[in-house]
This record gives structure tokens, sequence and C-alpha cells, in this order.
């Protein structure tokens, strides 16, 4: 496998700077530190700012070949170095070795639609004439940066995520600044890495791992047209309270609801929730949380899940053979434990798994829980599924909306009819048809309603975020 360096740079105006080695991050398997970056202080932050104001002018000039050139050497460079990218993302992560070469490739997908889209910037002739006191007028509006942006990523998906806000940024000419989860950084200062290989202008991004403590310039600074913010819904929904007049883009928490209707492929349904379930440890904002299952097809999906379930692999994620790896801390493994046993202190049954081992927590399915439990109302993000019963479709809607948040939803069902009642009914930002909540294309809209979060991403959507629409209205004699 490759190795991994002592120490890491931040990247500050395009350029790498090593001002200190402050930041450890651990091998999320192992414990031990597995290398250092430098942690970047508020005048390192307040630096990088005031160099993506002063490229705001040339990177909205770079013309869309320009652009598109960027991009493609970025998915160039991913590809040479995929090996590297993903053995980074198992060790910083603890994400088992397949799903970290998952990720990778969803990196280079995102660049390359980045790199189609940079160059499809289209506005709209729009007559004006729609009565009498407007005739001999007609309008012309298209799309320019908003300048700016602050981006501030999470650990659960360093490479895509970030990337989710880097490329579109790129695409359309804004300067950035993005603050990585101090967790799992290198995903993020390799992409820097690489962006610093290119012909970008001076101050066109700065990434720089940032103590939470010190990064408030990231939300408050007036200077930043717009803030992209992806994490938990507690601190999502505070940044937006403090960020002033800029635009806010929230992709938080779910709580993910899966239907399993009479009449659906139980075998196949089986396969796809338990990758839903337990992908990552659970650590996704779509992880399939609640199982929402017809009386009639109960006890045999619920059989056929629990011996899946079962027979998966524990331990180092390097190991090809494993599907469940460390959760992130120590204190989130902790925490996980601590919610499925108070849902079993009011009455809930473990199908399988419910213990910890260190930072592994097994693959569990509850079933008989109390709906007050915290398991059933709150983001677990962690290897945790709970089962429910349904007699009628209705019952079942209900339960989904049930939640305070509402990121995406699955139903495996046959009726066309139902699919697009609840695809009218459901408060989701996505459905899932005859798949799980936890699917996602990277160009496809993404993105949440109620505590789930502000905005949509998907290369094209945040490429519309990420600019202004500039009208022109021209009176002809």
């Amino acid at each position: 496998m490759p190795s991994l360096k002592d120490t890491y740079p931040l990247y500050l105006n395009n350029k790498a700077a090593q001002p200190n080695t402050d930041l450890a991050v651990t091998d999320k398997y192992t414990g031990e530190v597995a290398f250092r970056t430098a942690l970047a202080s508020p005048e390192i932050i307040d630096e990088a700012i005031a160099g993506a104001v002063r490229a705001t002018e040339p990177m909205a000039k770079l013309a869309s070949y320009e652009r598109k050139a960027v991009l493609d050497h970025c998915v160039s460079r991913f590809e040479e170095r995929f090996d590297e990218l993903a053995y980074s993302l198992c060790v910083e992560a603890g994400k088992p070795i397949g799903d970290s070469e998952g990720e990778v490739t969803r990196l280079i997908d995102t660049f390359r639609i980045a790199a189609e889209e940079s160059v499809r910037m289209y506005g709209e002739v729009m007559p004006l004439d729609i009565s009498e006191r407007a005739a001999g007028y007609q309008a012309i509006w298209k799309r320019y940066p908003i300048g700016p942006c602050s981006f501030i990523s999470p650990f659960n998906f360093p490479l895509n995520l970030a990337a989710h806000k880097i490329a579109p940024a790129i695409a359309v000419g804004c300067p950035f600044v993005l603050k990585p989860a101090s967790k799992t950084p290198l995903g993020a200062i390799i992409i820097g890495e690489v962006l610093a290989e290119t012909d970008l202008p001076e101050g066109a991004f700065s990434i720089l791992p940032a103590s939470r403590d010190g990064a408030d310039l990231f939300t408050v600074d007036e200077r930043l047209k717009l803030l992209s913010f992806t994490g938990s819904d507690e601190v999502g929904w505070a940044l937006k309270a403090r960020a002033g007049k800029k635009k806010v883009v929230l992709e938080l928490g779910g709580n993910a609801a899966c239907v399993i209707d009479h009449d659906a492929d139980l075998d196949d349904a089986v396969e796809r929730v338990i990758k839903g379930a337990f992908y990552q440890s659970g650590q996704s904002c779509i992880s399939v949380q609640r199982i929402v299952i017809h009386e009639t097809v109960y006890d045999a999906f619920r059989d056929k899940l629990v011996a899946k379930a079962k027979d998966l692999k524990s331990g180092d994620p390097k190991d090809r053979e494993t599907f469940i790896g460390p959760m992130i801390d120590d204190g989130e493994a902790e925490r996980v434990e601590a919610w499925i046993a108070e849902a079993v202190d009011h009455g809930a049954k473990v199908l399988c798994g419910g213990t910890r081992e260190g930072r592994i927590v097994e693959a569990t399915l509850l079933e008989n829980v109390d709906k007050a439990a915290k398991v059933v109302n709150e983001e677990v993000f962690g290897p945790v599924a709970v089962l429910m019963k349904f007699s009628d479709w209705d019952e079942a809607l209900f339960e989904v909306n049930r939640s305070e948040f509402g990121l995406q939803a699955g139903i495996f069902t046959r009726d066309l009819f139902k699919v697009l009642d609840a695809w009218d009914r459901l408060e989701v930002g996505g459905l899932m048809v005859n798949d799980i909540p936890s699917y996602r294309v990277d160009s496809m809209p993404y993105g949440g309603v109620k505590n789930s979060g502000l905005g949509r991403e998907g290369i094209r959507f945040s490429m519309e975020d990420m600019t202004e629409i500039r009208n022109m209205v021209i009176r002809r004699s």
C-alpha cells in the first residue's frame, strides 16, 4: 500500500505553507498519530480571505476553456494518484478500503462533471412586451460568479463533499477558502496540492485546516459572499444565524426512512438496505435508519436482513474483507452504544449487534423501539437501524414524515400510483424508488428540507448558487 508523509502543509493563496505542525491526525483504526498538518491561525485565515477578494476579478475573467482545463487537469491527476487518495482516506477516516476507492471514483466523477458544466453557463433572451407599455423592450440575462466563497466540509466524505464545493466554484470562477474537518483534512490538502499545479490566479483557493474556535472568519467575514456548510444540523443552523448578508447553503443531518411494501422484491431490498444501513459504519447523513415494513412481509424481510447483518465483517479497514470499520472517534462510538442502551431500557429488542469494541460498533438492528427513543427521532450517525411495521400506505408515509429531518427517503414498491403519491407527499429533498435513501449520483440535485438543510448541491445546482443573475434590458426605438 502507499505510504503517507509525516507532515502536510496548508494551502494559502494557492501555495503550500508550513507555519506549524500543530494538527495531529490519527489512524482511526489504531488510534495512533498517522501524520501532522499545519493549523491555520485567524491571521492566516484573514490573509486567505483577502487573497480571495483580490482574485475575484481575475477568476471572473477566466474563459470557459481555461476553467475547464483546470478541472480536466484535476481529473487526470486524481486518476494518477488514485491509490494514494484511497489509502489516505482509509487511514484518516477509517473507511474500508473498497469504499475508499469508491469515494475516489466519485471525486473524479465530480470534477469531470464540473469540467463539462463549466462551458455551459447559459443565459436567456426574454421578451418583455407583455403589454402595450413594454412594446419595443426585451431583456437578456446571464450568470456572473458571486465572488469569494467560504466552504466548510465534514469528516465522513472528506474527498467527495469537499469536491462538491471546490469543483463548481472553479467551474463558475469563484475564489474560495475551504476549512476541511480537522479529523480528516488530508483529502482536501491533496486536492490543494493538485490545484497548485495549475495556473489559477493567485488567491483563487486556500485550504486551511483550523480549529473550530479559530475559524469564525469563515462564517462572519463580510468579504465572503457565500457560505456552504456540510455537517450537523445543530452547527449548521447556528452558523446561518451568524452569517450576516451572505448567501448560505446548508447540507445537514438526516434520519432516513426506507419503506418496504408488500409487493417488493425482498431479496433485492435486503441487499440494498444492508448497504444503506451499515456502509461506512452508518456515518452518512442518508444512512438507512428507519425501515418501515408492510406487516405481511415483515417477518420474512426481518429474518433475511438479520441473517445478512450477522455476516458482515468488522475490523481493520485496510482489509478488503472488512465491511464495518471504526467510527471516527471513541466519543462517537460511546454515544451510539448509549443510544442503543437507551432504546433497550425502554423495551426495544436487539435483533443483532448492540455491542461495541473500541471504536467499532457492531451492525445493529432493533425492533419494538419506543418512538420517543433517540435512535428513532435523532440522527444516529452510526451502524444502527430500527425496524417497524405498517399496515396502511398512509401510515407508512406518515411515519416517514414524522421526522424533523427531510433529506432523502426510499421506497420499494411495484405500484406506480404509490410512487407518484409518495413523491407528492413525502417531505424530503429526494425520493429513491426501489432503492435506498443512501443513493446519490453526483450530478443530481441533492439536499434536504426541514432540519436537513437549505439549498441543493450537485454540480449544476451548486453553480447556480455560486452565481448571480445579471439582467440587461434593451429599449428598441
